[in-house]
């Protein structure tokens, strides 16, 4: 094999270190120039063997050093990382006053963070990512202006000095010897020329950058299906409802995990299952597939119960409120489902989750164990986990939940809380044992683990390992039912007073949606051995226990042939900006949010399914929206649209003009074909952002088609420049009209314009693995407008600032003041109270802090008054025979009251400890003054 580089090209570091790693022998060519009149222009190039070449170098360092097969997402995702945002961003890293520009400082930023969890940026073994990064930053890291920038970046620098110092990253060096810094910079941008001599395909050819030079049978196979008569092409099958599987047939079902309705959902909500679901769902239908999409509400469970407490409304009428508006923020995404009017409190859901839990019983994969839980016998039930407060038996905390410590983050059971009160009515419960119902999932496991080895192939890599793990470390019984009120009934006898716990319940919510839609919903949960329904989940990695095996386990264990999940796919988390989504703490941006931006919902669809955690944890950020909207959205995709129809509109009355295709047009559509089935495959895996990276190629291949062949200056010259101007015009429509059908799973109300503006064929939405020649000439054209708008830099500059990382206060949010109306003790006593009840049911019913902060200061202002109320009854009842005495209480008395307050403030101790000091000095005087005990003096005990 051997390498064709120009000398101080760092780009040919990354094949070179790869083919060391690789223990691949490499000839190292150093050339000036071009190499050939008839050879792609393109330095460096891994020439694998005569007349096959590798242009591209994330792909030729890919070849030469593989990943383990356990590694290919996680590395294909830092390569595709690579080329569509660090490269670009390290070519343009200097702004007008020499620092590095914000973009590129938001790269660095992020590999400095993936390289403080890890000692690589896949695991802890060095991959090509690293390599294809390294080498990409080693202009960055060897210019000495450039040092100040890199030194906050530790780890990053760190990750780049131990890659330098292996031993195939030194034989690299030694053999290409690159200058660095500003002079290696300027070799990247040289990697390729774009002669105008040379047919476009020099550089079409490159974008397309996984694939080597079109072959001849490629270009056949092209021509036979752009010639192919209206009847010999793919239609769309008629629109039947109800959707149902057909035998012979490829019949898709597709859920995404059930939206709970305690809150309003933000966008990471929304791309981790029901904007995920739904892209699959339109790819799937334009596959010609049977596809039904069904999704719902959770409404069951304690914090639906806790919310409601907080909103002062019953758990069905905060279901009914947020039901709603779930359903307005998902109709605003243009989210198609084909019902999403189902939610887990429907009576067909208590049917069939009885019926299913009975089956279980039935076959004997259930058992019953006795669990100590809280009694409050004051409300005379027992209390869930979020309806107990207390202290905190690892750090103190006094507002501690039954589940979880705020404070200091550790998991606790309720059992466990010092001094536990009723968050209801406050009360000190008592602990008491309930008799609860479980899943034998040991029982069971034997034949899930089978069910798992034979189908996780088809699952996200996240999902299978976590999957993987749970029954590596070995199955338990699972608590499947709860005392509480808000829930489906269990209908066995003893236990009637019980419901089922959620965990149990939502999932098998699928199945109940299911025969909302349709009475012959068997046929996709029990069909017919002649008929194979594949189906697919879509969640965030949290929810993959309960799809991948409690209800699975459920099923199994009932035995009635239900339909099985096929693929589980799970999305990593999204992040907001520098921080995270959090329903609890109001942070990030929520879909009622995205609405009130003025941008419309398409572009966010499209940034979330860009930056959609397929194997990592990514980033929302306003910046980065623009950037991607203004380059990819509009200047490549929305420019090559418009350009294509104006031009048509223009120079030939909206009609598309007869074509006469050459080599460059028929080497064009097999580039564009290859990127349609790249395109299928991808969608077919659920990789929805290497789907949007062949959209985008298609636009480029096309952009750069019409730049080389300038149909604005051919149409004005001799007739060959005429036919090669009409050529040019007509085969730039037809891919628009390709670029139409791609994008509709991804941007369907764009997809929608588009159409209007080409007056496309309503037969053309339907996907293979061919390009065909949809307009014909004489084919007439809408009225072509731009498709998007630019987000100037003044408009993400206030969006930052208007959300500041948190959900706006809703207006409905009164702040009441202390009442003035309270004139005695008694009633500021329960006014306290009833105040602290309500502080602390907001922040566990997961109000944000804007929401709640301020009855905060009230509690405290209504607390100040009552000390003053206890005081001034003191003196009356209790009159000093002392007027020294009765001074330093009332001193007391206020500094107690400010120590409180201090601490309660979350003041660090070296504020409050002097007061307390302060504090202990006065009550010693008090009590010398009254010849008690010194109270500051601790007593010993009795041991």
């Amino acid at each position: 094999m051997k390498l064709v580089s120009n000398k101080n090209n760092t780009a040919a570091l990354k094949i070179s270190i790869a083919a060391e790693f690789g223990l691949k022998q490499l000839d190292i060519d150093f050339v000036e120039k071009p190499l050939s009149e008839g050879c792609i222009k393109r330095l460096p190039l891994l020439e694998v063997s005569p007349g096959d070449i590798l242009f591209s170098t994330n792909a030729a360092s890919y070849f030469l050093y593989p990943p383990p097969e356990r590694l290919e997402v996680a590395v294909d995702n830092w390569l595709d990382w690579e080329a569509v945002h660090l490269q670009p961003s390290i070519l343009r890293c200097i702004d007008s006053k020499g620092l590095f520009t914000e973009p590129l400082q938001s790269h660095l930023t992020l590999l400095d963070n993936a390289l403080k969890k890890s000692k690589c940026l896949v695991k802890d073994e060095v991959s090509v990512a690293d390599i294809v990064i390294w080498s990409t930053t080693f202009p960055l890291f060897t210019e000495e202006k450039f040092k100040p920038q890199l030194i906050d970046l530790k780890a990053l620098g760190e990750w780049f000095s131990t890659i330098q110092k292996l031993a195939q990253v030194q034989a690299s060096l030694d053999k290409l010897k690159p200058e660095g810094g500003m002079v290696s910079l300027q070799s990247i941008s040289c990697t390729t020329w774009y002669p105008s001599s040379q047919p476009i395909f020099s550089s079409v050819s490159e974008i397309s950058n996984k694939e080597p030079p079109v072959k001849e049978s490629e270009l056949e196979e092209v021509k036979q299906y752009w010639n192919a008569k209206v009847g010999e092409r793919p239609k769309p099958k008629p629109v039947v409802v109800p959707v149902l599987p057909k035998a012979g047939e490829k019949n898709v079902l597709v859920t995404s995990a059930l939206p709970y309705v305690n809150n309003v959902p933000h966008l990471g909500n929304i791309i981790g299952c029901v904007l995920s679901a739904d892209v699959f769902a339109r790819y799937s239908r334009l596959r010609n597939w049977n596809t039904l999409y069904i999704s719902g509400t959770d409404e069951y469970g304690t914090a639906t119960e806790t919310k409601a407490l907080e909103e002062k409304l019953t758990p069905r009428q905060i279901c009914d409120k947020y039901f709603e508006i779930h359903r307005d923020i998902y109709a605003w995404f243009n989210i198609q489902f084909d019902l999403f009017g189902a939610r887990t409190t429907t009576p067909q859901q208590t049917e069939i989750v009885q019926d299913l839990f009975l089956g279980c019983h039935k076959n004997g994969f259930t058992t019953t164990q006795y669990m100590d839980q809280l009694l409050c016998k004051n409300c005379d039930r027992f209390l869930a986990d979020r309806f107990v407060e207390g202290t905190c038996p690892k750090c103190g905390y006094e507002d501690a939940r039954g589940d979880q410590c705020d404070k200091c983050g550790q998991l606790i059971n309720a059992t466990e809380l010092i001094k536990p009160r009723c968050k209801v009515c406050s009360k000190t419960p008592v602990v008491q044992q309930s008799q609860q119902i479980f899943l034998d999932l040991p029982k069971i496991a034997p034949r899930l683990q089978t069910w798992v080895n034979q189908t996780s192939s088809g699952w996200t890599q996240n999902a299978e390992m976590i999957t993987k793990s749970w029954l590596k470390e070995g199955l338990k019984p699972r608590c499947i039912t709860r005392d509480l009120k808000w829930g489906i009934p269990v209908p066995l006898a003893g236990f009637e007073q019980k419901v089922f716990y959620v965990w149990f319940d939502a999932p098998i919510g699928y199945i109940s949606m299911t025969k909302c839609y349709t009475d012959q919903w068997k046929q996709w949960w029990q069909p017919n051995p002649q008929v194979e329904v594949e189906y697919s989940m879509f969640m965030a990695k949290d929810n993959v226990p309960f799809h991948s095996i409690m209800f699975p386990a459920t099923l199994m264990s009932v035995d009635r042939g239900y339909t099985n999940v096929r693929h589980v796919c799970a999305t990593e988390y999204l992040n907001y900006e520098d921080g995270k989504f959090s329903k609890s703490r109001g942070v990030g941006v929520f879909g009622n949010d995205a609405r009130d931006t003025g941008i419309p919902a398409d572009v966010f669809r499209f940034y979330l399914l860009y930056v959609r955690p397929e194997s990592q944890d990514s980033s929302f950020s306003w910046l980065d929206l623009a950037t991607k909207n203004n380059s990819e959205l509009l200047n490549n995709l929305g420019n090559f649209v418009n350009r294509a129809l104006t031009f048509c509109e223009k120079f030939f009355e909206s009609k598309v003009p007869e074509m006469v295709m050459t080599d460059e047009e028929w080497t064009l559509l097999a580039l564009v074909t290859r990127e349609v089935r790249a395109y299928n495959r991808a969608m077919d895996r659920t990789r929805f952002r290497e789907g949007m990276m062949s959209i985008m190629t298609v636009a480029r291949l096309a952009n750069q088609y019409m730049q080389v062949c300038e149909p604005w200056q051919a149409i004005k010259g001799s007739e060959q420049d005429k036919v090669r101007a009409r050529t040019c015009v007509a085969v730039s429509s037809n891919i628009a009209c390709l670029l139409t059908v791609l994008l509709k799973p991804y941007m369907p109300q764009t997809s929608e314009v588009m159409a209007a503006q080409i007056n496309a064929p309503k037969d053309m939405f339907v996907l293979s693995d061919h390009v065909y020649q949809i307009l014909a000439p004489g084919h007439r054209i809408g009225k072509p407008v731009p498709l998007f708008a630019k987000i100037e830099p003044s408009t993400v500059d206030k969006l930052k600032k208007r959300f500041a990382g948190r959900q706006q206060t809703p207006p409905s949010v009164k702040i009441p003041a202390v009442d003035p109306t309270i004139d005695s003790l008694e009633k500021m006593e329960a006014a306290v109270k009833k105040q602290a009840d309500l502080v602390r049911t907001m922040k566990e019913g997961g109000a944000a802090k804007d929401e709640w902060q301020p009855h905060v200061a009230v509690l405290l202002e209504m607390k100040k008054q009552l000390e003053g109320m206890k005081l001034a009854t003191l003196k009356e009842t209790v009159p000093s025979p002392n007027g020294k005495i009765q001074t330093l209480e009332e001193e007391i008395a206020t500094q107690g009251e400010k120590v409180r307050v201090l601490k309660q403030g979350g003041k660090p101790k070296s504020e409050w400890q002097p007061e307390v000091d302060k504090l202990l000095a006065m009550k010693k005087e008090l009590a010398a003054l009254k010849g008690e005990p010194d109270p500051t003096i601790k007593k010993k005990s009795k041991k």
